[in-house]
């Protein structure tokens, strides 16, 4: 019988740890308002950041054309540029250049995502999406990333022109 007491106490015991984890997992679960507040929250101070670098990216190189964007796609803006390319002995040919930064509406996940699209000269340098998950998000590593991802677009942007 010590046997049978032990497996009883043992299965108690795995139920036990088995309830704790779903009485914090219930603890840690965020309504869906807290999670509409907290991504409005982070969109806010992102859309600010990204608006902001993309103005102060458009003033160093003339020719930008800076957008606010709200859309379905989500909130962010953008910043265009079409040249002239002239080869001698050749027609001229139209070049694009963009920089757009989003962030997405809340979906069915809990997340905050940013997504960024880079194209230089008719040629995409980039196409990135970064997320967190709400319950962790950090918007500091996002602001950095958002810096970063301008910042590296400037350099190769002035480098191919």
């Amino acid at each position: 019988m010590e046997f049978e007491d032990r497996l009883q106490r043992a299965i108690e015991r795995g139920r036990h740890a088995r309830d704790e984890r779903g009485r914090a997992a219930a603890d840690e679960a965020m309504t869906q308002e807290e999670i509409r507040n907290l991504h409005s929250q982070c969109r806010l101070e992102l859309t600010e950041r990204v608006e902001d670098c993309l103005r102060r990216l458009a003033d160093h190189f003339p020719g930008f054309e800076y957008q606010s964007i709200v859309s379905d796609e989500g909130w962010g803006a953008r910043i265009t540029r079409d040249d002239l390319k002239v080869n001698p002995g050749k027609r001229p040919e139209n070049v694009y250049s963009r920089l757009e930064m989003l962030v997405s509406p809340l979906g069915t996940a809990a997340i905050v995502e940013l997504v960024a699209k880079g194209t230089i000269r008719n040629k995409e340098v980039f196409n990135r999406k970064h997320f967190q998950q709400l319950s962790r998000v950090d918007v500091d590593s996002f602001k950095e990333l958002v810096d970063l991802w301008v910042l590296e677009y400037a350099e190769q942007f002035s480098s191919r022109n």
